[in-house]
């Protein structure tokens, strides 16, 4: 079909762009922006005055809870819930059940994916058979199948002769592995970020040096192997230094960071909220005003939503005994754009962090993937419509993942998704 969206302000951070205009869609590609082709008739007109249009969102890291946890979450629900987000393009953590360890496994989910014909799915395989830090995938074939990365999720892998193993087969084949730096001997039955809150609360800790000492000990290994990292979720001040301190030796290695951990600190769990219950778990206020200077400078290259729905079994217990995630990729743009008005971040360096810069990790392990983030001539007719004047309250009835359990929940937010696009289809819109 023959889109034409009129009068929108076009927010493009690959190119700068910030101004109203017309915007073209044929064939599922953007054909003209600004001055189009008068001989260009659209099937449908999209009126967008005092709308933004943005590229498509692309986020690092949401778990659709298939195969294997259909209870908590399914595919249907949760890709809708990321249209409704305005978010297109989806990275899924390998710790599915069955692990995604397999060609066959991989091809299965993007078979799914593909027969919603909703948004754009990028999984990410297992390092290793099981997660079990053992016995290195067979990475080449998982390639083929449809991983743009590789990653153990959570999982620990403990032994380092199996990790720099798998550092020398990744490099060898230019792939990026994507890790979760933790040293789990260090967080054993910790619920809460070590420091006055939690001994004040008495909830176990989890030290800052879990996070360290695991740096350290990737950075050292990438050194000696020269492989493309991708450090997933680093969440204290500490951790950040290491990240600026390896980009400033040239190292290959980029890192993103939860849009939890950009808002809360550890102080916000009150009254042991399970809601806060999170993976990395919430630090100090220093740790959160050096997460938001890491945006500032660069550091960090990219904010997910580290979405990871959980059912009321899970969520409705003591704190100690919750299950870890939140519900959050429908928040993302929100969040992000909250972000950006309380710190004066100019609306398309926040962007940037959620298109742009979330591509570039994308295509740098995975050249041949189709362009996303972006809104060129010719590329993918990936958008989404957003009223940035809008306000809406995070609730049952606001949200559509299937788990409501989010830190945000009862939060008014600013910004709201009005329609959103996916090859060029309206895939979504309000009511």
């Amino acid at each position: 079909m023959k889109i034409l969206i009129k009068n929108g302000r076009l927010l493009d951070p690959k190119n700068g762009i910030d101004q109203t205009c017309d915007i073209a869609i044929a064939s599922g590609r953007v054909v003209g922006i600004g001055n189009l082709d008068p001989s260009f008739e659209a099937k449908r007109v999209v009126d967008a005055q005092g709308l933004a249009v943005v590229p498509g969102l692309i986020d690092l890291s949401v778990r659709l809870r298939e195969p294997g946890f259909e209870h908590r979450a399914t595919l249907e629900s949760e890709m809708n819930a990321s249209l409704a987000g305005g978010v297109t393009s989806l990275v899924i953590p390998p710790d599915t059940d069955p692990v995604l360890d397999e060609p066959g496994l991989v091809e299965m989910l993007k078979h799914r994916a593909k027969q919603l014909n909703q948004a754009n799915l990028y999984p990410l395989g297992a390092m290793t058979l099981g997660l079990k830090g053992e016995t290195i995938t067979e990475m080449a074939e998982l390639t083929e199948a449809g991983c743009v990365a590789f990653s153990q999720a959570v999982h620990p892998l403990i032994d380092y002769g199996v990790l720099y193993r798998t550092m020398l087969y990744a490099k060898t084949y230019d792939y990026t592995l994507w890790l979760y730096p933790f040293d789990a001997s260090l967080s054993k039955g910790g619920v809460a970020a070590s420091g006055p809150f939690a001994s004040r609360t008495g909830l176990a800790g989890v030290p800052v040096q879990a996070e360290t000492i695991a740096l350290h000990a990737l950075f050292e290994l990438q050194k000696s192997t020269g492989v493309r990292l991708h450090l997933c979720r680093v969440s204290s001040a500490a951790g950040l230094d290491l990240v600026r301190k390896a980009k400033a030796e040239g190292l290959p290695v980029s890192c993103d960071v939860s849009i939890n951990q950009i808002h809360l600190i550890d102080q916000d769990i009150g009254f042991f909220d399970s809601n806060y219950r999170l993976d990395p778990p919430l630090r100090s206020q220093r740790d959160r005003d050096a997460i938001r200077q890491g945006l500032a400078d660069g550091t960090i290259d990219a904010i997910c939503s580290d979405h990871t729905p959980v059912d009321d079994d899970g969520k409705l217990l003591p704190f100690s005994e919750a299950e870890q995630g939140a519900t959050g990729v429908e928040l993302l743009f929100s969040l992000v754009y909250k972000w950006a008005l309380e710190t004066k971040t100019p609306v398309l360096d926040a962007l940037a962090k959620i298109t742009t810069q979330p591509a570039s990790i994308l295509l740098s392990g995975a050249p041949a993937l189709p362009p996303c983030g972006q809104l060129d001539i010719g590329a993918p007719a990936d958008l989404a419509l957003v009223d940035l004047d809008a306000a809406w309250v995070v609730n049952r009835e606001s949200i559509s993942s299937q788990s409501c359990h989010t830190p945000f929940f009862g939060y008014e937010l600013p910004a709201k998704v009005k329609m959103t696009l996916v090859g060029g289809r309206v895939v979504w819109e309000s009511a």
